[in-house]
């Protein structure tokens, strides 16, 4: 079993940003309660120390037991501080000793006729809040109350509130565990799945094919390498397909001029038609077999990257005528028309004449080729800023599936009537691979039994001259 490492790193580096999320959250809910609870326990001490002292100004005279009675009631302290800084306890109690928390200072500003609200903590460790306020105005002597809060019950609510804040925390790091722990593994399985199928391809397997379910990101992914996989294959067969075409290709046409020489140089020939025959016969296959080596150096320059253009100011119409005249032959021979609708004046264009022959011959000669009936037509017009050639034939078509492989090197639409219309699968790839160089596209438009119509742009020739130009593989 492959250990999922990805998964693993995605899940620890969400687990990371998980554990920092939830503390962060619980610091600060940890805070807004803390601070709501300090300031609300503040706010009560203060409104409690204000009824306070307005329920003594109300009456005019404070007595001891009305102060215990309202502390009872409010459940706080209640310390009571006259002008000569004797110390009353409320709650029953009389406090010879001043309590820790008053302070000579602040009971001398509190005379003054300020307040002060502040937080004690005894030696215990409890905490209160305190509030200090003055009684009476004007020349009267003051007095000074103090009234005293606990926190404890904020304290126990507040450690009430950080554990269950604590459990929160730990019930959500282990939800979130199990979530992470299913979220990496469903996004790392298409990464793994990817991973075996591309080892696969690398030991020769290209048969096999992810299954893609999503359109994000990795189904994009997934569907490239499906597509890598089966131009990849294409390729495969498509070479091997070619191969074993080219050695028969070559083995027929050596066989022959085997043959027939070994037949005239040991005076097997009777009469001088039978030698004219078999010189005729050595001819043809010494041409095929020219045509043959010519298509695979032109491919070999290809793969190398080398290829050569003699760059000049080129009338295609006059091409258009050369090639019509060299494939007239070959249109005879099957019963073919061969009509030219060839505009005049149309402008001259920058390009290699021998390429560009050999585009529209090899053009031509495929449309013938592929047409037991008809005609042919050779087109030649002009727009504002393309040359346009279009060479359209009535046979047998090409399937529309087909269509996007048609110039990839060594693909051949009819592969079960190769031998029957030969050809080794090169003239569409090296076609493409010129009029490119030259600046140019090629386009195709075809429909199954009922004809093909390859298009050539050539971009309008500028300036005058020859020029030569070298294009290398970079």
């Amino acid at each position: 079993m492959t250990f999922n490492r990805i998964g693993l790193k995605l899940g620890t580096a969400i687990m990371a940003l998980m554990i920092v999320i939830l503390i962060c959250l619980g610091l600060a809910v940890d805070r807004l309660f803390t601070n709501f609870y300090d300031t609300q326990m503040r706010e009560d001490t203060r409104d409690i120390a204000d009824h306070l002292i307005k329920m003594i100004d109300t009456r005019k005279s404070a007595s001891i037991s009305m102060i215990r009675t309202f502390a009872e009631f409010s459940n706080v302290s209640i310390y009571w501080m006259n002008a000569d800084g004797r110390i009353l306890a409320v709650e029953g109690k009389k406090y010879r000793s001043v309590p820790l928390f008053i302070r000579g200072s602040e009971n001398r500003s509190l005379l003054t006729g300020e307040e002060d609200v502040f937080r004690y903590q005894d030696q215990q460790g409890n905490r209160f809040y305190v509030a200090g306020k003055s009684i009476g105005s004007g020349n009267t002597p003051q007095s000074t109350i103090y009234v005293v809060s606990s926190m404890k019950k904020m304290d126990t609510s507040l450690a009430h509130l950080r554990g269950l804040l604590l459990l929160s925390g730990i019930g959500a790091f282990l939800l979130a565990i199990g979530l992470i722990w299913m979220m990496s593994n469903m996004l790392s399985r298409p990464l793994l799945q990817m991973q075996k199928m591309t080892k696969k391809m690398a030991e020769g397997n290209l048969g096999t094919r992810l299954t893609v379910k999503s359109r994000d990101e990795i189904g994009a992914l997934g569907r490239a390498i499906n597509d890598l996989a089966a131009r990849l294959q294409r390729y495969r067969d498509s070479r091997q397909a070619f191969f074993s075409t080219i050695s028969h290709e070559l083995r027929t046409p050596v066989t022959y001029l085997k043959g027939y020489a070994k037949a005239l140089n040991d005076g097997l020939v009777d009469s001088d038609n039978e030698r004219k025959q078999y010189l005729s016969i050595i001819y043809q296959e010494s041409i095929r077999l020219e045509h043959l080596i010519r298509d695979l150096f032109d491919l070999s320059k290809m793969e190398e990257g080398q290829i050569k253009l003699d760059i000049e100011l080129l009338d295609l119409k006059e091409l258009m005528e050369t090639a019509l005249q060299k494939v007239k032959l070959k249109a005879e021979e099957k019963k073919i028309r061969v009509q030219a609708e060839l505009t005049d004046g149309v402008p001259l264009v920058s390009g290699d004449r021998k390429r560009t022959e050999q585009i529209l011959l090899n053009l031509l000669e495929n449309a013938i080729r592929y047409s037991e009936r008809g005609m042919v037509v050779a087109r030649l017009a002009s727009d504002k800023q393309n040359v346009v050639i279009a060479i359209s034939d009535n046979g047998i078509g090409i399937p529309k599936e087909e269509l996007p492989y048609i110039f990839e090197r060594f693909y051949r639409v009819e592969k079960s009537r190769a031998r029957e219309y030969g050809g080794t699968g090169l003239g569409l790839s090296i076609v493409k691979k010129y009029i490119e160089l030259q600046g140019g596209t090629v386009k195709v438009e075809s429909q199954l039994g009922a004809g093909t119509t390859f298009t050539l742009l050539f971009p309008r020739g500028k300036g005058q001259g020859k020029d030569e130009r070298s294009y290398e593989k970079k």
